[in-house]
């Protein structure tokens, strides 16, 4: 297939920048157990949240013969990742002792990575990523963007790991009083280039790092609609682009669903995201949205060939 550029332009201290999709077409995202090709096609990480206050799956997956089997699943349905997660990071959440996040986290980590899979390990902390590391996690999903613990950076730069770099402000209790921006792209794109910026002065491998805009996280409704619609100005980063937007808060906010009947409304966020430029989408239904990704890739790289006649 010929991939169409999407070229776009960004202000930022009198500089324009301009990038692709095919700046992207070779580009790998490298992690401690080996590397996906973001290009080819979108790279699915299947939620596991194994905690009991989760916005959306709380308390659903927090034994570990739950949990395996829902990973599963996933893993049958295409998930290419699956990512563990111990700690809410809803708003207003609270935050989870080291020791209590290890302990739901590391005996299922460990089997997966048994098993096979390829596990992520969503955690603010250098500890939990550290006993997740060791019990064969391959990338760690930061959503402070290496900000909460001065010791993460360090980490997945010694460990060869994979990186998700997040951006938000402040914390799961203080997030929604966060959320004024000058101009919400240019300020989270700005914000997010400096983490990247650490994140390799730090010696992390730039091939291992991915970006996200961090969809709820200090945004509001609007705004996250804003980021999701101009996502393409993140290709400015030449970075891979993660995007999570599985029934998030503001799908309710347009259809008024609850979070169990947000699948539509999450279908058209990844499908949108995926056109727009993301190649990572995190997500709870597997099955379904793997065929939504897919086909907003295909359609988005597709190229009409003259030659053919066909209109």
């Amino acid at each position: 297939m010929i991939i169409r550029p999407l070229r776009c332009g960004i202000a930022g201290g009198g500089e324009r920048l301009r990038t692709s999709r095919g700046s992207l077409t070779k580009q790998s995202f490298h992690h401690a157990r080996g590397e996906f090709e973001v290009a080819s096609r979108p790279i699915l990480f299947g939620i596991l949240n194994v905690t009991p206050d989760s916005f959306s799956d709380g308390g659903r997956f927090d034994s570990v013969e739950r949990a395996l089997s829902h990973a599963t699943a996933m893993t049958a349905e295409g998930a290419d990742v699956i990512d563990v997660g111990g700690e809410s990071t809803r708003p207003g959440a609270s935050e989870v002792a080291v020791d209590v996040e290890i302990s739901r986290v590391v005996p299922i980590v460990r089997e997966l990575a048994r098993s096979g899979a390829i596990v992520s390990i969503d955690t603010r902390k250098a500890a939990v990523a550290t006993a997740a590391l060791d019990a064969g996690a391959a990338i760690i999903n930061d959503v402070s963007g290496l900000a909460f613990d001065p010791a993460m950076a360090r980490l997945v730069a010694e460990r060869n790991a994979g990186v998700i770099i997040m951006h938000t402000r402040g914390t799961s209790a203080t997030m929604r009083d966060k959320t004024h921006y000058k101009a919400v792209i240019d300020d989270v794109l700005a914000e997010l280039r400096v983490a990247v910026e650490h994140a390799i002065a730090t010696g992390i491998r730039r091939r291992a790092i991915a970006v996200d805009p961090g969809i709820g996280f200090a945004k509001t409704a609007s705004q996250s609609l804003e980021i999701i619609g101009a996502l393409e100005r993140f290709l400015a980063l030449g970075l891979p682009i993660l995007v999570g937007p599985s029934r998030k808060s503001f799908i309710e906010h347009i259809t008024g669903k609850p979070a169990d009947q947000r699948a539509f409304g999450t279908a058209a966020a990844v499908a949108i995201a995926v056109a727009k430029g993301a190649s990572m989408i995190r997500v709870h239904d597997v099955a379904a949205m793997r065929e939504v990704a897919l086909v907003a890739h295909a359609i988005a790289t597709a190229t009409h060939d003259p030659a053919s006649g066909a209109p």
